[in-house]
């Protein structure tokens, strides 16, 4: 009798269902913030003096000669380098572009067997797993990089194993607790938590990096990472059904605003339509716009920060403020944006699929006009991070965008759909680190990095041609629960094994 009176006490004060988001919420801020400190702590790892004599060197003997139109920025604007304090590591470009992408090897292979479980078993428990294991491998990462740049490949890997079930385990969730009206604003609030995490991920690792050294970066944030996992177990449960701490109102509001569906063990039994998923244009639309849009995201998520030294010539402090506030920046238009969109869905003024467009087209084509911008300002370092600051922020509106899409056109295989988009979308960030490593190896110029843009310019066309065209918010056909017909007394039904 406790227990019901505790629940509706908690759930008038905080509904049940933004109690999940938020924590949802934190849980992304956690993986993606341990995941991008290394992109900020490394500027304070290596031993920047000697491995650019290590490249002289080469260039020397190889005759190199920068292109005569790259100038080398300084902190002003002109042209020198910014001194700054050298760490202890001597990785070459290739070998930094393998401890940044090797993330993505450990989140590619695990999204899809993660967004099933986490289907068929428990979402709840697969998202404790995700966190606990990108805590623990933080803890460990500095034991680690003494040791060997293989030892800290094997912790990015098991991060990445980690954070590969996030995105599947949420949209599980969300497909149980988040009413259709608003779906957009739970989702943004819940994913938008990735930029959250990466903006004071990048605060504290720089100033961690300049005051206590680049090692306090894993130990700071993983431990203080480690209270979520507590929260998380005690006030998260996978569906309304089964939260004890939520009133009555709430839980029939949620369970009628779904369709009355209250037969999770059904829901679990459904077997994937794998042909009519990968047949499905609305489906298609949303893998490639996931797909190009992740190349953008990572480029500037995790490529950022060294643009900003390599051309801009920004310090430690310097290139963590400005890389980072974007991100803040993002949080904020995103959450906006997504319920001025449910604001206009509920009024009957656009559809589900205008709304996952318009999300869509604010995070691809004004991140790559700001890009192609980025591409001739040269040395103006103003108006280089105004644009970046524009493009970053804008990328937000992917989350009430084809990122919440995978729920309208298919909530009962909502993990599953997640897990796939979000593994073909994970080769950019394998890829990106490499491709920019290799083009900017003894070649740290604006002209090295206009190819970059250029390509990711390219990229968000694509998706924005398809997207556009084959884009949909209505629920696919095949996305159907079968119904059953009563089972008669004592006669088993032709097709019950099936079902």
């Amino acid at each position: 009798m406790d227990v019901p009176a505790k629940g509706n006490i908690l759930g008038r004060i905080v509904p049940a269902r933004y109690v999940l988001a938020i924590l949802g919420s934190i849980g992304m801020a956690i993986v993606y913030g341990l995941k991008v400190n290394l992109s900020v702590a490394m500027v304070g790892m290596l031993n920047h003096t000697a491995i650019k004599a290590s490249v002289h060197n080469l260039q020397d003997e190889d005759n190199f000669t920068a292109p005569a139109e790259d100038v080398q920025c300084d902190a002003t604007g002109n042209s020198t380098s910014a001194k700054e304090a050298d760490g202890p590591f001597l990785w070459s470009s290739e070998i930094q572009g393998i401890v940044l992408s090797c993330y993505f090897w450990g989140y590619f292979v695990s999204q899809i067997p993660g967004g099933r479980i986490a289907e068929l078993f428990s979402a709840k428990w697969v998202m404790f797993f995700s966190v606990t294991i990108n805590v623990v491998c933080t803890l460990l990462t500095p034991v680690m990089a003494e040791a060997h740049y293989i030892a800290v490949v094997i912790m990015r890997v098991g991060e990445g194993i980690g954070g590969g079930v996030t995105f599947p385990a949420m949209h599980v969730l969300l497909s149980k607790w988040a009413p259709p009206a608003e779906r957009s604003v739970m989702a943004a609030l819940v994913y938008a938590g990735t930029s959250l995490g990466t903006v004071i991920s990048m605060l504290m690792a720089g100033v961690l990096t300049a005051t206590l050294g680049w090692e306090s970066v894993f130990y700071v944030m993983g431990g203080l990472s480690c209270a979520w996992c507590v929260l998380w177990v005690w006030l998260v449960q996978d569906s309304p059904q089964s939260q004890p701490l939520i009133s009555v109102e709430e839980r029939e509001m949620i369970v009628t605003s779904l369709g009355g569906k209250t037969n999770d063990q059904e829901h679990k039994k459904l077997a994937v339509p794998w042909k009519a998923v990968f047949t499905s244009g609305p489906f298609l639309a949303i893998l490639v716009a996931h797909a190009c849009s992740n190349w953008g995201w990572y480029m500037l998520l995790i490529e950022l920060p060294f643009y900003m030294k390599q051309v801009l010539k920004f310090n430690m402090t310097e290139n963590a403020v400005t890389t980072a506030l974007p991100f803040l920046s993002l949080w904020f238009f995103s959450i906006g944006l997504s319920r001025g969109l449910d604001w206009l869905r509920s009024r009957g003024i656009i559809t589900t699929t205008t709304a996952r467009k318009i999300g869509t087209l604010f995070a691809s084509l004004v991140p790559a006009a700001c890009l192609l911008g980025l591409s001739f300002v040269r040395c103006a370092r103003a108006a280089a991070v105004a644009l970046t600051a524009l493009g970053v922020t804008a990328i937000g509106g992917m989350f009430c965008g084809f990122l919440s899409n995978h729920i309208d056109i298919a909530p009962n295989f909502a993990g599953t759909l997640m897990a796939i988009t979000n593994t073909v979308a994970t080769i950019p960030g394998i890829v990106v680190p490499i491709f920019v490593g290799v083009l900017t190896h003894g070649n740290q110029t604006i002209s090295a990095w206009r190819i970059i843009f250029f390509v990711t310019i390219a990229l968000y066309a694509v998706e924005i041609i398809v997207y556009t065209v084959f884009g949909s918010g209505e629920e696919q056909s095949w996305n159907k629960v079968p119904e059953v017909p009563e089972k008669p007394e004592g006669k088993p039904l032709k097709n019950e094994e099936s079902v």
